[in-house]
């Protein structure tokens, strides 16, 4: 075991426990098994979050935890501290949620349009509880609106500078860009907290509950972008119409949401997928993500075009 792990176990007063590396992306994850407990041991990715960004995703999961809500509940340490620091990476502590993730790459467990329709009614609720609490005046998380998607400087990086396309669809998704800075308002009417990587994978089925994690890229940003993450890699499938639908079926019952803001948020999320890859495209699979995320965004523009021209 590593050293570094000892040290945080030890915070928690689990000396002794047993670690498992189970995840490593922007954060390293451990399974932490402690008597009869289970635990997930993040160390977060230094200078990828600021102490205060991390700090707000804690508050808002403890929040919504204790609001009827199945997030995993931040465990402090043994002095208190829900974010303790090991040299210069910051630490934290959540309850190893049990369940079965819905889905597995395009494929949904089950009855797909009843899951998704229930995922749909889920985000609601979370957007629903979201809007109703009183924040910490310390709360800080990124801004994922209109400048940090489609502006000169995208979060995720620019997209339309991927080595990889050609100069036709460079200027594809630079048209997309425009067309969807012109359409920005049919999203900005709902802006708000958003977890932002509802994927199939962060979503458990435990019993009846359905279980909701990793909220390391809760950002501000458009509700309609939450819903066109989860459907997003769906698109492929000959029953997208249906899945669309039911996510709007779901999320109806308690917001409004129309097809016209699914189909800009779908855009915009193919997008940023472009830019996110760039600088992973070496990694392994890096190549074959790659070349499916610029199929995806270069389809997606040229639909949004043909529905919404210039």
């Amino acid at each position: 075991m590593e050293q570094r792990v000892k040290q945080a176990l030890s915070l928690w007063g689990m000396e002794g426990a047993s670690a498992t590396l189970a995840a490593q992306r922007e954060n390293h994850v451990y399974r932490v098994n402690h008597g009869p407990q289970s635990y997930a041991l993040r160390f977060h990715r230094p200078g990828y979050r600021t102490e205060a960004e991390l700090l707000s995703e804690l508050d808002w999961c403890h929040y919504l935890a204790g609001h009827d809500l199945h997030v995993p509940r931040p465990e402090p340490d043994c002095a208190a501290n829900p974010l303790p620091k090991i040299g210069d990476t910051y630490v934290s502590l959540l309850p190893w949620l049990s369940g079965t993730p819905i889905g597995e790459g395009t494929e949904i467990t089950g009855d797909a349009n009843a899951m998704t329709f229930r995922v749909g009614h889920e985000m609601a609720r979370l957007h629903d509880l979201t809007d109703r609490w009183q924040r910490p005046p310390t709360f800080t998380r990124p801004d994922w609106t209109c400048e940090a998607l489609v502006g000169d400087t995208p979060l995720w990086g620019p997209f339309w500078d991927h080595p990889d396309l050609s100069p036709d669809e460079v200027a594809l998704l630079q048209d997309a860009r425009t067309a969807a800075r012109r359409d920005m308002a049919l999203v900005s009417e709902d802006t708000g907290l958003i977890h932002a990587d509802i994927l199939a994978e962060n979503l458990l089925l435990d019993e009846d509950h359905l279980c909701l994690l990793d909220f390391d890229d809760s950002a501000t940003g458009y509700r309609a972008f939450e819903l066109a993450t989860f459907l997003l890699r769906y698109v492929e499938r000959p029953d997208f119409a249906e899945l669309s639908s039911a996510i709007i079926d779901g999320y109806s019952i308690r917001r409004r949401i129309e097809q016209d803001e699914l189909s800009l948020a779908l855009l915009l999320r193919a997008l940023t997928y472009v830019g996110w890859i760039i600088p992973r495209r070496h990694e392994p699979g890096g190549a074959t993500r790659s070349k499916r995320m610029i199929a995806r965004a270069t389809r997606l523009a040229q639909s949004y075009l043909n529905r919404r021209p210039l």
